[in-house]
């Protein structure tokens, strides 16, 4: 028999080794299945286990607690105003529910903290302050999102308000009306007609039973397509909200045991107690939420289901080849007048992952080559004209530093050999390159988009 040290060292083996030996292709698809799972488990809890994840979801904690009673008083405030405002409680009532009677007592202190929080006598700067808080919130959840979908930037100042408080003012509305017409629907008389018809009425049971289940995928899947700066598949989301509603409501099971089973905590902590178990129960829900995201990521970008999540660095030379191919696609569409490029199609146009290209194209944007538009999703036009911007001085604006690199290039020690020889070489870049220009270059017949794929 096998010691637990020749267990574990086999195990370890298999999985930075033989696990990703084999090609796919050449195995049955059940195989492939197999190798596909244990696979995409294992980055899964590498991805869990260094860290990135915990931190992100332990800091969401703590903004959740400071903008809680400023969204609840904003999202109150639009649902009076519709009449719905009463179905906000059991709503709340329902998220605290593993909790048992301390999540009752909770969410009547906090909606005691919103009754006391009159948004009308709040006044210009105190309901600016008020907004931006509740704003604040959805921001810093997109940050930790965009750190999942290795997504450029946040998006801009002005489409933060603009995306964000459209979804706080319309959303809970929305929801809550779809709510409130479910539930009359349900108690008309032809749908209790069709409820006494068997297997109708069973159906039906079994569909109001899943219906909680339902609204927490639908409302993972939301987040998981609307929060991320990027753009997300609504398959790859579904698999992530599937993956993070199981986990949630299992995991609200275990936890309302825990809670159930923890009056030592009570004894120990006092008044405390009560806060303490909320702040976890918020913890494993936003890392769950986390979870089902980076499950999502995997799903639509598989190629990144891999041994190691180190980035592979780009060489100089290659670095300089996809700058001149997105340069090259952009003015491509502008010559030929067709629809403008997003970073999506780029990365799926130059068969490079997105997080890559969006470095190229972030470069370009500094140097004034590119201009992002403020679409949604954002797409690429030239910053110059193509007939005017010539291959040579293209070329020397990507390589010429900026920032800290044109600093710290100013500091090294200068060799003359070396200087002479760049200079050289950027003699003989230009003598070879000439008057061609960026538009000479697209306008080739040699040179069209379908001869290079």
């Amino acid at each position: 028999m096998q010691s637990p040290v020749g267990v574990y060292g086999q195990v370890r083996g298999f999985l930075l080794n033989e696990l990703w030996r084999p090609d796919l292709a050449q195995l049955s698809w059940l195989q492939q299945l197999a190798y596909k799972t244990i696979r995409f488990l294992f980055v899964l809890v590498r991805e869990i286990s260094q860290g990135q994840l915990t931190l992100r979801a332990m800091s969401l904690v703590y903004t959740s607690l400071l903008s809680m009673v400023p969204l609840l008083a904003v999202s109150f405030s639009v649902l009076k105003a519709f009449g719905v405002h009463n179905q906000i409680e059991p709503l709340l009532y329902n998220l605290v529910q593993p909790l048992g009677e301390q999540g009752n007592e909770i969410v009547l202190n906090v909606l005691g903290f919103v009754e006391n929080m009159k948004v009308g006598v709040l006044g210009s700067v105190g309901m600016a302050l008020l907004l931006y808080t509740v704003v604040s919130l959805i921001q810093k959840i997109e940050v930790s999102f965009n750190y999942v979908w290795h997504a450029k930037a946040a998006r801009p100042l002005s489409r933060r308000f603009s995306d964000y408080l459209s979804v706080i003012m319309v959303g809970p509305v929305l929801v809550f009306s779809a709510m409130g017409l479910t539930a009359s629907m349900l108690n008309s008389n032809v749908m209790q007609a069709v409820i006494s018809v068997e297997p109708f009425g069973s159906l039906l049971l079994l569909i109001s039973k899943l219906l909680p289940f339902m609204l927490v995928v639908l409302a993972f899947t939301f987040v998981y397509m609307f929060v991320p700066n990027t753009r997300v598949k609504f398959g790859s989301a579904l698999m992530g909200a599937l993956v993070g509603g199981v986990l949630w409501q299992g995991t609200g099971l275990a936890f309302a045991q825990f809670a159930a089973g923890s009056t030592k905590y009570a004894a120990i902590y006092s008044g405390f107690a009560i806060l303490i178990m909320f702040m976890i129960w918020l913890y494993l829900s936003w890392l769950i939420l986390m979870i089902g995201a980076q499950v999502a990521f995997f799903h639509q970008y598989p190629e990144r289901i891999r041994l190691t999540d180190k980035r592979i660095p780009l060489s100089g030379r290659f670095r300089e080849q996809l700058a001149l191919l997105v340069m090259y696609r952009v003015a491509h569409v502008f010559v030929h007048r067709d629809m403008p490029l997003t970073l999506d199609k780029l990365a799926d146009q130059l068969r490079v992952p997105l997080d890559r290209v969006g470095e190229v194209v972030q470069l370009l944007q500094d140097r004034g080559l590119l201009v992002e538009t403020a679409s949604e999703p954002p797409e690429y036009l030239l910053g110059h004209d193509p007939a005017t911007l010539g291959m040579a001085q293209l070329l020397d604006t990507i390589r010429t530093p900026r920032g800290e690199q044109a600093l710290l290039e100013g500091r090294v020690a200068s060799e003359a050999p070396v200087d002479e020889m760049l200079g050289r070489m950027d003699q003989a870049v230009g003598e070879a390159l000439g008057e061609l220009t960026l538009r000479d270059m697209v306008t080739t017949e040699a040179a069209s988009p379908a001869a290079a794929a």
